[in-house]
């Protein structure tokens, strides 16, 4: 598929909106299935740096 300027690239043969979203959401289930197990691991570290702080007390 030959595009003759780049409006008609991101037109898609009026496609375009259809194949955008589509990469858009794609993108942004990727980024969450990056961020949540990041997020996790952080509040997962805090905690447990919360018990030790606390087991450690006289």
């Amino acid at each position: 598929m030959s595009f003759t300027s780049f409006s008609d690239f991101l037109a898609m043969g009026r496609h375009g909106v259809f194949v955008w979203s589509a990469y858009g959401l794609c993108l942004v289930v990727l980024l969450i299935n990056v961020a949540l197990p990041l997020w996790a691991r952080q509040r997962f570290l805090k905690q447990q740096a919360r018990r030790l702080k606390r087991g450690n007390r006289p």
